[in-house]
Parts: structure tokens; C-alpha cells; sequence
């Protein structure tokens, strides 16, 4: 039976997503783990995506194949008992043997937080970015049309062997300007390696003014990971959602 798993994480403390011959803090190595001493046999985790170290999920979507006849609420219960406090299963869903976490997937919702405040966000210090330099919130969403739609987004993928296409559609960038915050949320049919932190970056580059708005449609155009942003840190990122 094919089973599709939604999860949430904090992932301060581990090594990304994906699983690694040297660690063993990572979610996918966590939840292969457990099932694999739940099922007794091996059991492979597919997940829609690799979220970096230090990035955190609210509705991260993986599938697994297992022998056993478990129902949906019996094996949610069961994995959040054993599964470390910073790791929940929210929903568990039977699906079709087709089903596959990545390849079915067909869009995805990050949100990008930047702590703007004068006073250090101590109790959220690992799920925001604190940036101190003011920016203009104007500038930043003047420079949001020249990134939507269907473009080569090579020059914001930190994969400098990316050897797959790099050509991915933005739907749409909102950008809420809070007390003391901003958050950048980010839907598209997929995502490159480092892109939101990039496109981040960038943006935020326009609001301080080192940049014009107007210059996306150059560094879309070059297709050079230099031509764009800095590479903002991991803890401000989370994974909303993944559409199917």
C-alpha cells in the first residue's frame, strides 16, 4: 500500500532533508528509520523536495511503500510517538501505487521571513532572518513582475552542475510588510537549488537600493548565478505546502 505523508519540522538541528552517508540528522534518514523498524524490512522515504540544513516545513509531502495494512490515523499516531518532538506527522493519506511525493507534485508555497526590528527576536531567532539595513518595501515589490512567469531561472540555482533544465514558472510573489517583519511568499511549479534564498536575497538588495527593480529582467537574461543576490541564511525559510 502507498502511503502519502504530510509533515511539519523545525530544522534547526538537522542536516536538510535528505538523507546522508555522513549524518545521521536528517528528516528523510529519521522517518526511513522508524518505518524500517515498524515494517521490519527496508523501507524508502520519497519526499517532493530537499529542504536545506537548518530550513523548516509546515506541509513538507513524502510517500512510502509498506506491507503492512495500516490505517491512516493508527500510523500517524504511531510515527509522532517515536518520531524526536521537532519532527510531526499531520496527516497520512492511502493513494494510488502511481503516486510518487516529487513527480506528482505540481507546485509548491515557501515563505521567506526577514526580522526587521531594532531589538533581537530572541524566541523566533531560528525562523527569522535579521537583516538591520532599512529597505523600501515599494522598491522590492516594483521588482516582482519582471520575475513572474515562465523564465530561466539559472541565475538564481546555487547548482553550478545543474545539468537538468533550470526553467521554472513563479505564479506569484507577495510581499506583507508586518510590525517589526516582512514575509515573501513564494508560489511556483517548482523550485531550484538555493532559489527562494536567492530571489530573496535580491530582493531584498532592490530594497536597500544597490539595486534597480528593473535589473531582474538582466539577471534573468545572463543566466549567471553571479549577476544575482546574496544567498540569505536557511532559518527565515519554510515550506508552506505542496499542490498535487
Amino acid at each position: 500500500m502507498n502511503y502519502k505523508l504530510t509533515l511539519a519540522y523545525d530544522g534547526t538541528r538537522y542536516d536538510g532533508w535528505q538523507k546522508q552517508g555522513n549524518t545521521s540528522k536528517t528528516i528523510q534518514g529519521k522517518l526511513e528509520q522508524l518505518l524500517t523498524r515498524l515494517e521490519e524490512q527496508p523501507i524508502e522515504v520519497h519526499g517532493s523536495g530537499r529542504t536545506d540544513a537548518g530550513v523548516h516545513a509546515k506541509g513538507q509531502v513524502c510517500n512510502c511503500k509498506l506491507k503492512g495494512t495500516w490505517q491512516e490515523e493508527e500510523l500517524r499516531d504511531v510515527m509522532n510517538q517515536y518520531l524526536p518532538s521537532d519532527i510531526a506527522v499531520l496527516q497520512v493519506e492511502k493513494v494510488p501505487e502511481r503516486f510518487h511525493a516529487r513527480l506528482s507534485a505540481t507546485g509548491k508555497t515557501y515563505c521567506y521571513r526577514i526580522w526587521t526590528g531594532k531589538v533581537p527576536n530572541v524566541f523566533e531567532r531560528n525562523y527569522v532572518y535579521t537583516h538591520e539595513q532599512p529597505v523600501s518595501v515599494e522598491r522590492m515589490r516594483q521588482a516582482i513582475p519582471y520575475l513572474l512567469g515562465t523564465h530561466d531561472f539559472k541565475s538564481f540555482c546555487s547548482n553550478k552542475h545543474m545539468k537538468k533544465s533550470t526553467v521554472r514558472t513563479l505564479d506569484s510573489i507577495v510581499i506583507e510588510e508586518l510590525t517589526n517583519e516582512i514575509r515573501i511568499t513564494y508560489h511556483g511549479n517548482g523550485f531550484l537549488y538555493n532559489m527562494v534564498r536567492i530571489l530573496t536575497g535580491t530582493l531584498l538588495e532592490v530594497g536597500e537600493g544597490t539595486r534597480a527593480p528593473e535589473s531582474m529582467a538582466d539577471i534573468l537574461e545572463q543566466k549567471d548565478r553571479q549577476q544575482a543576490g546574496v544567498t540569505v541564511p536557511p532559518q527565515g525559510l519554510i515550506l508552506l505546502s505542496v499542490d498535487y
